[in-house]
Parts: C-alpha cells; sequence; structure tokens
C-alpha cells in the first residue's frame, strides 16, 4: 500500500478504473464526468486522481489512455502478483472460478485445503495441495498474497502459519480479528458484519 494516500482514496482507484474500461471510448474525460457517473463529488475524484502520475489539464481533463495507464501503474496491475486461496470449500471455490482478479495483476496459483478428498484434484484448473505442504508450495508459487477461507476457530493458525511461510499481504474472509506483526498487512472482510450494517443504514 501506498503510504501518502488515504485508505478510503486507495480503494476508490479500482472503482475509477473499472469505470474507464467498461464506459468504452477514448479521447479526453474530465474527472466531472468521472464523478457525475459515478455519483461523487468532482472535488474528490480529482484529489483522489491526483495520487497516480496522471496529468489532467484545465477544461479538457484527463486522456483516457494515459489515466487508466496511471491507475494501473499505482494499483500494481501491471505487477504480476501470484496468491493463493487457503480453504477449498464453497467461498474458495467461487474465489477460484472467479477471473476478475487478472486485471489487478493478481494470478490465484493454487488452492490449499486439508480434505484428502480435495487434495490432488483441480477445481477451475487451479491445483489444490495439502496445507501441510504450505511451505514449499508457497516458496515454489513464489506467492505473495494469500486469502482465507477458513472457519473462525482455525484462522488465527492459518494466518500465523502462512506469515512464517514470508507471506505478507492476507484477506481474511473468517469472521474473526486476526493478529500480524508489524509489516504484515490483514484486510478482514466480513460479509455478514457488512450486511448488518448495510441494513441498519
Amino acid at each position: 500500500m501506498k503510504s501518502d494516500i488515504p485508505v478510503m482514496s486507495l480503494q476508490r482507484l479500482p472503482v475509477y478504473l473499472n469505470y474507464l474500461k467498461s464506459s468504452g471510448g477514448d479521447g479526453a474525460i474530465s474527472s466531472g464526468a468521472i464523478a457525475r457517473a459515478l455519483g461523487m463529488g468532482e472535488v474528490l475524484v480529482r484529489k483522489d486522481l491526483a495520487y497516480t502520475s496522471a496529468q489532467g489539464k484545465t477544461r479538457v481533463g484527463y486522456q483516457r489512455a494515459e489515466l487508466i495507464a496511471a491507475l494501473e501503474e499505482y494499483l500494481g496491475c501491471n505487477d504480476r502478483k501470484n496468491a493463493v486461496i487457503i480453504g477449498a470449500g464453497e467461498l474458495g471455490n467461487a474465489l477460484l472460478a472467479y477471473g476478475g482478479f487478472s486485471n489487478y495483476g493478481i494470478e490465484i496459483a493454487a488452492a490449499f485445503d486439508i480434505s484428502p478428498e480435495k487434495i490432488g484434484s483441480e477445481i477451475c484448473g487451479k491445483p489444490v495441495y495439502d496445507i501441510r505442504e504450505l511451505r514449499k508450495g508457497v516458496e515454489e508459487l513464489d506467492a505473495k498474497l494469500a486469502v482465507l477461507c477458513v472457519p473462525s476457530d482455525v484462522a488465527q493458525a492459518v494466518a500465523d502459519g502462512l506469515i512464517n511461510c514470508g507471506v505478507k499481504k492476507i484477506l481474511n474472509f473468517a469472521p474473526v480479528l486476526l493478529r500480524a506483526p508489524d509489516g504484515v498487512t490483514i484486510r478482514n472482510i466480513d460479509v455478514a458484519a457488512n450486511l448488518a450494517i448495510l441494513m441498519s443504514m
């Protein structure tokens, strides 16, 4: 993560990138046009984009291709990174089948599980390895990221194992807050809690 950008701004950059790629067209596009399309404030969009190398021009805006390239560069989309999924259950299977990771330079290389029925199989063309071979697998795959799709009662132990293998970035779907030493980033995604928050708004 870039240290000089607020987390909320960083979270919005992929939204801009997705919009620019999906809306098509070429030529120039203004921060105002992006803001209107996404229901955001123009000043907010302009401030977010200022963290990238994109150079907008007054009354002209940004060249769309240059803005896409600047966003991709900032988000590291051109720097290919291998990731592994821990837990090949229903959620793990869904993530293995999802093709959108490649848009951000992320390749899901494999999954790890404890089930003898799953170990040695393939899911959506991705191999499933024995969790007991985690260190060897992470090293051979050069995995920089991991996604936890495991029960909450084992999530911390699995995270500790990943950290011991050198993984510094973990996305956690288990409904529990995980501890990590300095230098390791864990992003916790509690789907149920987010739905509860949404219902209360």
